[in-house]
């Protein structure tokens, strides 16, 4: 859905709230060997304030804890790793929410270059999750997503 395998990202879900986003890292070969590692490892999730149960490379299946906390709230967020790539100029993952995450989709990480830049692409689809009362809070929840956005970009500077 999010194919983070591909350069071009086309077509989507109609009940699903699509979301693609881009900024420039950097420039220079250690910072792309930093930031291709780091993505591979949740670091754009924890650099941005969340805790993962993984401490290891992502992996198609993996089942993986994401945790938020802020003003005393702790969220849990089950997902699960549904794709990888590994390529020259182009890394990441994307994941699936599973039941009792906040939120319904799927969200993909991307650090590509062109030459020797080095960018961060986030892309998701989300939708309100079926249960309460996560239902309910989807509002206030594609605020927080838009916050989580910000910090996801920064994340690898």
């Amino acid at each position: 859905m999010t194919n983070p395998d591909r350069v071009e990202w086309s077509g989507s879900d109609p009940r699903y709230r699509r979301s693609e986003a881009t900024s420039v890292v950097g420039t220079g070969g250690a910072l792309w060997e930093r930031a291709s590692h780091g993505v591979l490892r949740w670091g754009v999730k924890t650099a941005s304030g969340f805790s993962v149960d993984c401490t290891g490379a992502v992996s198609p299946g993996d089942r993986v804890i994401v945790t938020a906390r802020a003003f005393g709230v702790t969220v849990v967020e089950p997902v699960e790793v549904v794709a990888v790539v590994v390529e020259p100029d182009r890394v990441g993952f994307a994941y699936r929410t599973l039941p009792g995450h906040p939120v319904s989709g799927e969200e993909a990480f991307i650090v590509h270059r062109h030459e020797d830049e080095v960018r961060l692409t986030v892309r998701s689809l989300t939708r309100a999750a079926p249960q309460q009362p996560w239902r309910a809070l989807y509002p206030l929840l594609r605020v927080a997503q838009r916050v989580a956005r910000r910090r996801y970009l920064r994340s690898l500077a």
